[in-house]
């Protein structure tokens, strides 16, 4: 079962992102979907600082060293861009099964393949009907998203 929900502005993707942090626990994953420009590195920073109650947290996205980590109140997290990977043969060189045990929020997660974690939230973010809209559609976690839309 899906959740799809309306972001009519970053604010509002940052307001998802703070919710989400708030339900979230060691060792989820959070898997963002969804083209170039779709949100998905905005989402990542407002539930990193959301989740180390932040708001200044400088969270630089992980385009170019495939994966930052964070020490959180949680525990630690780690914010993964694969786009640069192939598919799943380098997740090993990145820590990958470390990061499993604490949080970890995965752009581009298609570049998985057999690794993709089957408990995971899956958020993917699509262009909206204006240019700073968007929609997202949440998939997994049951019985952690009741409430949310609200």
């Amino acid at each position: 079962m899906s959740l799809i929900l309306p972001l009519p502005d970053e604010a509002a993707t940052a307001a998802l992102a703070a919710k989400l942090a708030a339900r979230a626990r060691p060792g989820d994953a959070l898997l963002l979907e969804g083209p170039l420009g779709a949100g998905k590195s905005a989402f990542a920073r407002a539930f990193l600082r959301a989740a180390s109650g932040d708001p200044a947290l400088e969270v630089p996205s992980p385009t170019f060293t495939l994966v930052q980590s964070y020490d959180l109140p949680m525990g630690p997290a780690f914010h993964f861009d694969l786009w640069r990977l192939d598919g799943p043969a380098g997740l090993d060189e990145l820590g990958w099964e470390e990061a499993r045990e604490g949080l970890s929020l995965i752009e581009w997660p298609g570049r998985l393949g057999a690794m993709r974690p089957a408990d995971a939230l899956t958020i993917a973010l699509a262009p909206g009907p204006t240019e700073t809209s968007r929609v997202a559609t949440l998939t997994g976690w049951a019985g952690r998203l009741e409430g949310l839309g609200a």
